[in-house]
């Protein structure tokens, strides 16, 4: 569990250099002035081992790395099944939470009885909570077939369910660390957040028991759900495991017998990391007359588009949302998601960079709600802890938007962070963070590894 405020704050006066641990003190020493280093810290965003590309031939920079992610610890068997889909792949970030958001709308779908959007978005909170607990798809839809009200747990939920908001009540974050080019998984601990109890107590509709041989497509089957993933952009680094999480569990939908009768039918679509990207596939699934939509990646990229699927009358249904401000956005009931809002990851940063003694502490955000709003998250955090308003610094860039859009220009962001002496930079942002980590130590910011 993530150490207590008052905890923190008695380690901070305990402890000279402003450390926060679990256990002790810890041993490091601040650096001279003359030859301050300053510690790197990333975000769910570019703590991937496909992220070191980003930097071509400054690699090497990631060397020593820190940062968090929500991540449960995932079982091998599920592992190895995403293997199955996918041989080449060498990151799982929020493939669980695609795989369990696209079973969870399936199941909302059976037990309506219905492929109407509104009817599926009324079940997806109470698929969570209550009920009959089971945990594989083939279980679950046939308990859900027989109209039986189900809670539903799998990889990326496991303690408890939704909130009346449409969001996990509870979370795991894993702190990972780049050890070289790679993220070394002996060394990835694991912090749960979150309360149990704020998990919805509501109960759902009555589920409709399906009747057997019904062909009068009555129910609006088949169920067509559509992509609304980074495929392209500067999230792109993150879509190979949400692109094998959805196909797998399209896979087992349908071999366990799909919904209503038929098998579950998925549309790819791309995002691209952009508004403009993303607003044409959501036209082009809008038009298709595709009830849910599993997207979009980024935070930003969802508030975008999510007045357009609400006129529209769909369900936006995102793996990996974060931004704290979609959990209050006016969504009519539309909105869902499997990733934890950053109120939880912001304390889990906090905890991490303090852990080190850090006294000087940078935050460079991308400039969208994902960035600034988990910049703020982390800098109350930090304050709340002891660490005094003179010693963080935020800093913003604009990220790219499109695949011939110029490079980020942080070169005088990166004097301000040298100038500051700050001794750990913490970088939210995708792929095109790796441009403000090189601009960085352009700029003469010696970063230790």
């Amino acid at each position: 569990m993530f150490v207590s405020r008052g905890s923190r704050v008695a380690a901070l006066t305990a402890c000279a250099t402003f450390l926060l641990a679990t256990s002790a003190c810890g041993t490091d020493a601040p650096e001279e002035a003359a030859t301050q280093q300053a510690r790197l810290y990333g975000t769910d965003g570019n703590m991937l081992n496909s992220f070191p590309a980003e930097l071509k031939d400054r690699a090497d920079l990631v060397d020593g790395m820190k940062g968090t992610t929500p991540l449960t610890p995932l079982p091998e068997d599920f592992k190895s099944r995403l293997r199955s889909v996918d041989p080449k792949l060498t990151d799982y970030l929020y493939s669980a939470e695609t795989y369990d958001a696209i079973v969870i709308s399936a199941l909302a779908a059976q037990l309506a009885g219905s492929t109407q959007p509104a009817a599926i978005a009324r079940q997806i909170v109470g698929v969570t909570n209550g009920g009959q607990r089971c945990e594989d798809v083939a279980t679950c839809l046939t308990l859900a077939r027989n109209g039986q009200d189900i809670q539903y747990r799998s990889v990326s939920l496991t303690r408890a369910g939704f909130t009346d908001a449409g969001e996990p009540a509870t979370a795991s974050y894993a702190t990972l660390h780049f050890d070289g080019q790679q993220i070394n998984d002996g060394k990835t601990e694991f912090v749960g957040a979150g309360e149990e109890s704020a998990a919805s107590i509501k109960a759902p509709p009555k589920g409709k028991k399906q009747r057997e041989g019904e062909t009068d497509r009555a129910d609006g089957s088949p169920l067509v759900i559509g992509g609304l993933l980074p495929k392209t952009g500067e999230l792109a680094i993150a879509y190979p495991p949400m692109a094998a999480g959805a196909e797998l569990a399209m896979r087992e939908i349908n071999a366990a017998g799909g919904v209503l009768g038929d098998p579950v039918t998925w549309v790819e679509g791309d995002d691209g990391t952009s508004p403009t990207v993303a607003k044409a596939t959501v036209g082009r699934h809008i038009a298709a007359g595709v009830p849910v939509i599993i997207g979009a990646g980024g935070s930003g990229i969802s508030l975008e588009v999510l007045p357009d699927v609400v006129k529209a009358g769909r369900i936006l249904f995102s793996p990996s949302n974060t931004d704290d401000g979609l959990t209050t956005v006016d969504d009519k009931g539309l909105y869902f998601r499997t990733a934890p809002p950053d109120s939880l990851q912001g304390r889990a940063l906090a905890d991490v960079i303090l852990r080190d003694g850090s006294q000087r502490i940078a935050i460079v955000a991308r400039k969208d709600s994902y960035g600034e709003g988990l910049q703020a998250v982390v800098k109350k955090e930090l304050e709340q802890a002891g660490i005094s308003a003179d010693r963080v610094k935020l800093l913003t860039y604009q990220p790219p938007e499109g695949e011939d859009a110029p490079p980020v220009d942080f070169a005088g962001g990166a004097k301000e962070v040298k100038d500051f002496g700050a001794d750990a930079v913490l970088v939210i942002g995708f792929g095109e963070s790796a441009q403000v980590i090189r601009a960085l130590a352009d700029a003469g910011v010696q970063i230790r590894h």
